[in-house]
Order: structure tokens, then C-alpha cells, then sequence
């Protein structure tokens, strides 16, 4: 086993529920093999700032349940360069890090392979963004949490719906990934879901919300992937409109609530399993990795085959949505 005595953890990119979680693992497993846990506040930019801290078990008390991260996160472009990871290293070098865990999902996980490769400081990555994208674990840290958000908000925008007879478009986060539109659509009875993986023309969800119309349904929703290609929630707002003048057409953006609140313990266990494997991974040598969960086992995939690879959508879903929705 390598020798650690001091590990940096940092959260970087978009926050998820979780990350709190994640980092209160890591920061007790480092305890619990003896290792010094260091926190670097900022991402990538906390590492350039020379923003460090010591960590003890009691300065990650009473965050496991808190969403966001304490540690907070911040898009670096200097980080982005050369320069600046040499700066970052440097930095890394003179408190002593013998390894980086990097909480956060491709953007991330690409800086620190580039870490790693240029001035070789071990990396690992633990996966966290709500929107379930990142190749390698069945789950990324905040997805869940992001989930039961989206499937609530829709669940009380459906009693607004049937008790005025609208259809409502709702959309949803993620840019290039469908995983909570398809998932949380199937969970709250979506009539249609538009997702970036399965495009469909706006001339076939005119012929749904026609067909909807003959079975006798007086309200609909339409959960819409911001990552759908068909215009967005307001330009297929004012297709439905064009085509039924009867309807009445709300939109909703949910926007950054998905990102927010408390995670679920399936989160907080999550991210708990990925912190302690971190370490441990760091602990055997294994580094330029990404720790991740399949079929409820621990598995490392390369950082670069994480970033250059993405989740697929299950063809079963797909499936399960187009029959449910009748």
C-alpha cells in the first residue's frame, strides 16, 4: 500500500445534494486510516488561491443532511491552462498532498487527469451532478435527491393542471441527458416526455395531445428535457397553441430548485460508499480513477474513459414511458 500522509478533497462544477455527504466521508476515512484530510476550498481555484484547511472529525459534524457544498464550488478559468496547474500543483506540493479526491463530474474529472498527467499528484474522482450522465456508476451523487424534487414540484403542478383543464410544459434539467426528464415523467404520469436521446418531431407530440383529446383527457403534462432539441418549452408552447386554440398552455422552468434541498439517504449512503472508496483507493495506489456503483458494487473506471464515455438510456424505459402515457 502507498504511504498517504495528507489528502486534499475538493468539490468542483455544478453543486448536487450530497456533495456534503461525500466530503464528510472522505474527510473521516482519511481519519479513521490516519491520514491528514485537507480541504480546498473553491475547486480548482482554491487550490491556485493556496485556500487550504486542516480538517479534524468534528469540522464535517452536523453536514451530511445539508444539500449544496460547504466547501462551496467555482469555475476556474485559470485552471484551465498550463499555467495554472502548475501554479495549482506547486501549491498541492508545499502542503505536503500525497493524493486529490475531486468531487464533481466530467468538467472536473478532466482536470484532474490533466492534474495528474502533467505533474503527477494522484487523483480520484467521486461522481457528483444531478444529472446522472457520468459513465462508470450506475448513479452519480444528487441524482436521486434531484429526482424527487422534480417528481414533487410536477406532482403539485398537476393539481393546478386538472382543476383548470391546461396542459402544462415542464422543463427540466439536463443539457445533454434525459436520465431525470424519462425517469421523473415515467414516476409523475407525464402524457409526453422529450428527451435529447429519443428526439421526437413536434408533429408527433401534436398527434399525442390530439390523441389525449379523443380519449377524454381535459389536462396534460409534458415533461421537456432542456437538452431536447426541439426548440424549447416556449417555442413548443407556441406550436401547441398554433395547432390547439382551445388549450390553454402554461409553462414551467424548474430550473435550479432540482439542484437544492436535502439529500435523500439513498444520496447520503451514496455518497458515504464513494467517499471511503476514494481513500481507499488512494490507500492500495490506484489513482486516475473515478469511483462509481454498478449493480450495487464498487467499480473504478479510468478518469479518461469517464469523461469521454456517457450513460445510455435504457431502451426499457423508453418502452415503459411510450405504453404508460396511453
Amino acid at each position: 500500500m502507498a504511504e498517504l500522509k495528507k489528502v486534499g478533497v475538493l468539490t468542483s462544477g455544478g453543486d448536487a445534494p450530497g456533495m456534503n455527504a461525500a466530503i464528510r466521508s472522505v474527510v473521516r476515512s482519511c481519519i479513521f486510516y490516519g491520514i491528514e484530510p485537507v480541504a480546498i476550498h473553491e475547486g480548482y481555484k482554491g487550490l491556485i488561491d493556496n485556500d487550504l484547511e486542516i480538517m479534524n472529525a468534528r469540522s464535517v459534524a452536523n453536514i451530511i443532511n445539508q444539500g449544496g457544498t460547504f466547501l462551496k464550488s467555482a469555475r476556474c478559468q485559470e485552471f484551465r491552462t498550463p499555467e495554472g496547474r502548475a501554479a495549482a500543483y506547486e501549491n498541492a506540493k508545499a502542503a505536503g498532498l500525497d493524493g486529490l479526491v475531486v468531487i464533481g463530474g466530467d468538467g472536473s474529472f478532466t482536470g484532474a487527469m490533466l492534474l495528474e498527467k502533467e505533474h503527477g499528484l494522484p487523483c480520484i474522482g467521486v461522481p457528483g451532478t444531478i444529472d446522472n450522465d457520468i459513465f462508470g456508476t450506475d448513479f452519480t451523487i444528487g441524482y436521486d435527491t434531484a429526482l424527487n424534487t422534480v417528481v414533487e414540484a410536477i406532482d403539485k403542478i398537476r393539481d393546478t393542471a386538472t382543476s383548470h383543464n391546461r396542459l402544462f410544459l415542464i422543463e427540466v434539467m439536463g443539457r445533454d441527458a434525459g436520465f431525470i426528464a424519462l425517469n421523473a415523467g415515467i414516476a409523475a404520469g407525464a402524457e409526453e416526455i422529450l428527451i435529447p436521446e429519443d428526439q421526437k418531431p413536434i408533429d408527433q407530440l401534436m398527434d399525442s395531445l390530439e390523441n389525449s383529446g379523443r380519449a377524454g383527457k381535459t389536462s396534460s403534462i409534458v415533461v421537456v428535457s432542456e437538452g431536447d432539441k426541439s426548440g424549447g418549452v416556449f417555442e413548443l408552447s407556441r406550436a401547441v397553441e398554433e395547432n390547439f386554440p382551445a388549450y390553454e398552455v402554461k409553462v414551467t422552468v424548474l430550473g435550479h430548485i432540482q439542484r437544492g434541498g436535502k439529500p435523500s439517504c439513498y444520496d447520503r449512503v451514496l455518497a458515504s460508499r464513494l467517499g471511503v472508496a476514494s481513500v481507499e483507493a488512494l490507500r492500495d495506489g490506484i489513482s486516475g480513477v473515478m469511483v462509481g456503483v454498478r449493480d450495487q458494487k464498487i467499480v473504478q473506471t479510468p478518469l479518461e474513459e469517464a469523461i469521454s464515455k456517457h450513460n445510455a438510456i435504457d431502451s426499457n424505459l423508453l418502452k415503459v414511458a411510450d405504453i404508460v402515457t396511453v
